[in-house]
């Protein structure tokens, strides 16, 4: 089926080469990382893990999102997702994928990662979060190709697959609470001690992941003859629980700020302080944080009311601000503020350099000519069945 990514109209490839050349430059800013050590990133002592481990936590979630598709079409045979199951599969193969290769940049020489195989240890929760993704990524793509080759035969999928899309929804789960207690494991973090953190993540997962999954869904629609949801009342489904899902994000968040302020515990609230009104004259992270609070609620309220929810032109950006709102909070703050400030309630910021930018726009652009190529089988397949 890989044969149908080969044609495509001017757009199409003109999209293609677009994105392969920001692969080229980032892969260049890679090169230079590679050679010259990490000392060209912005990351430091004091803030050892920056943008690129952000993006991870950010991009597990999206990958972990799939399993709001998955079951409920299988598991209570809501038919609505029928068209839309691939097009969430498909998404969380490249987001697994560029979890990985954000993994891989971080680590300066990436040959460091075979230690983690070489030497498992099951003391370890980055062994547990490697073996998660690794199954993950193969549990989706078995999934997906199987399930859509099977329909492009006209025949149900094979008996043996039912098994794997159902372990598919635990193990989605899974893959972000580890990734959770990567960070609540830690007790010299103490913005990460936290016993919701993976509450927090999941809720956030299942905000932002179906959000991006619409958008795609709204993209797809425009630039192809498939339509995902011909009713409309797939994605009504879906941006229901986003909307949910992101009160729910927000309530934990709020149940954070309570327990650090009104129990006064100087080392709880002080990144809290820190990323709202700044410590000690640095503000760098406060107005990204306020950004998010007023972006998280102006999407909450736009989902909540049913004339804004249904309207097509609002619920774009009420997606966006959903989207933004999340990837604020785990693709930049919740990292940065766990080493801000120091061990010695120092406050030493951070700022990513143009060469983790470029490596990070490098990454994405991997993911996004992935999405290209596996969304433009899926629609083929999916066109050609029509």
């Amino acid at each position: 089926m890989l044969e149908k990514a080969l044609s495509g109209s001017k757009k199409y490839w003109a999209w293609i080469f677009v994105l392969l050349a920001v692969i080229a430059v980032g892969f260049y800013a890679y090169l230079n990382q590679f050679n010259n050590g990490l000392g060209v990133t912005g990351m430091s002592r004091d803030v050892s893990w920056g943008l690129y481990i952000a993006q991870f936590t950010f991009l597990v979630g999206v990958a972990a999102s799939a399993v709001m598709l998955v079951l409920p079409y299988y598991l209570h045979d809501f038919k609505k997702f029928g068209k839309m199951v691939i097009l969430g599969e498909f998404l969380a193969i490249p987001a697994v994928i560029m979890c990985m290769l954000f993994i891989v940049v971080d680590l300066g020489q990436p040959m460091r990662i075979v230690n983690v195989i070489l030497y498992p240890s099951p003391r370890s929760v980055m062994f547990y979060d490697m073996c998660v993704l690794i199954g993950y990524l193969c549990i989706n793509l078995v999934v997906g190709w199987t399930t859509l080759g099977a329909e492009r035969k006209g025949t149900p999928p094979p008996a043996w697959v039912k098994p794997i899309i159902y372990l598919s929804i635990p193990w989605a789960v899974s893959i972000h609470t580890v990734t959770a207690f990567l960070y609540a494991g830690l007790p010299g973090r103490h913005l990460w001690l936290s016993a919701i953190m993976a509450a927090r993540f999941l809720a956030s997962a299942f905000a932002a992941g179906p959000a991006i999954l619409i958008l795609l869904c709204l993209i797809v629609r425009k630039v192809s003859k498939f339509d995902p949801d011909p009713g409309l009342g797939a994605i009504q489904s879906l941006v229901k629980i986003v909307r949910y899902a992101m009160i729910a994000n927000v309530f934990f968040y709020i149940l954070e700020l309570f327990t650090a302020f009104y129990s006064n515990v100087p080392e709880y609230s002080a990144p809290l302080r820190y990323i709202f009104v700044g410590m000690d004259g640095h503000t760098n992270l406060v107005p990204f944080m306020w950004t998010a609070v007023f972006l998280a609620f102006a999407g909450i309220l736009l989902l909540v009311f049913p004339q804004t929810r249904k309207n097509g032109k609002i619920l774009p950006f009420a997606l966006l601000a959903i989207i933004i709102a999340n990837w604020i909070d785990k693709g930049m703050i919740l990292i940065v503020a766990g080493f801000v400030p120091n061990s010695f309630e120092r406050v030493i910021e951070y700022t990513p350099s143009l060469n983790e930018i470029l490596v990070t726009l490098g990454v994405y652009s991997i993911g996004m000519l992935l999405i290209t190529v596996l969304y433009k089988v899926a629609i083929s397949v999916r066109e050609e069945k029509a």
